[in-house]
């Protein structure tokens, strides 16, 4: 029965085999080169193919660089971090923008909210410039009341502070579009009688919306947890510098010192495979943790 339907398809089929070399070509074969060259000690004359087989020896030194432990520790705290202070604020702007009653100044709102999604890390980097810099806006300021300025941009202290807040900036508009779609969603009328239960607004936030959209929110902290090995690369890289290494260097920026300025190809996809294994670990558990606990998963 089975090839009698694909038979019976099979101009679908056909239609459908581009898309299956598209997969293989593009993103299934570099997935098992980079498994592949994890494990092998990488020439540029003997390209992937050609290079030494040397089995654990990569993820064996991995894990006894002198920067593993440093970098390790540095993404997990900002990974975090950036749960904390970004993962629920999309969900408190999002029901106080589903509540407002002017659908107007709703739009105006989101669209303000969304900008800076838009923007590039360079252009928000150059934003916190402007900012920080000891030529900058706030030091400014500071020059002009106390006299004193401060290097806010090469400080331990403010750097995951500023890193953390430009990020969460940029991406909280951009946050909300799926729980607002989630809330669109709801029945009115399960709102309409919460209200002649004499529900008030926060418990019909907690009894009505929240419920409503549990199943996103487990299904984005899923993820959120999954990504944790994973703090924003792009961003670090433009934001950090050599006074900040020791509270800003990731494993993404240790990757691209490792693997494009040192030509640390085997090490630096060892640590990227090592990041990939671990954070798959993380959302089984995370989803396991969810449908036991929640009662909804991701799968």
């Amino acid at each position: 029965m089975l090839w009698a339907k694909i038979w019976k398809h099979r101009l679908l089929y056909l239609l459908f085999i581009p898309v299956i070399v598209y997969f293989f070509a593009f993103r299934y074969y570099p997935m098992f080169l980079q498994v592949l060259l994890a494990f092998k000690q990488y020439n540029l004359t003997g390209g992937i193919w050609g290079s030494e087989w040397v089995g654990w020896d990569n993820f064996n030194q991995l894990l006894h660089h002198k920067d593993f432990q440093r970098v390790f520790q540095n993404t997990v705290e900002i990974s975090l971090l950036r749960i904390v202070f970004g993962f629920f604020p999309p969900i408190i702007l999002a029901i106080l923008l589903f509540d407002l009653a002017s659908s107007r100044f709703r739009k105006i709102s989101q669209t303000v909210l969304y900008i800076p999604h838009f923007f590039s890390w360079v252009i928000v980097y150059a934003i916190a410039y402007a900012m920080f810099a000891n030529t900058g806006f706030l030091n400014q300021i500071l020059q002009w009341t106390t006299g004193h300025t401060f290097s806010f941009l090469t400080s331990e202290e403010w750097f995951r502070t500023i890193l953390i807040g430009t990020g969460v900036w940029k991406e909280l508009g951009w946050g909300t579009i799926i729980y607002l779609a989630g809330l669109t969603a709801l029945d009115p009328s399960l709102y309409e009688a919460a209200k002649i239960d004499g529900a008030g607004p926060i418990k019909r936030i907690i009894y009505v919306t929240l419920p409503g959209i549990a199943s996103i929110i487990v299904f984005l902290f899923t993820i959120q947890i999954g990504s944790i090995l994973y703090a924003g690369g792009e961003q670090v890289l433009l934001f950090y510098n050599p006074a900040t290494y020791s509270v800003g260097d990731i494993i993404d920026t240790w990757v691209y010192r490792q693997g494009i300025a040192q030509l640390q190809y085997s090490m630096a996809t060892s640590m990227s495979l090592f990041q990939s294994l671990f954070g798959l670990l993380l959302v089984i558990l995370a989803n396991k943790a969810a449908r036991k606990y929640a009662g909804t998963g991701i799968w």
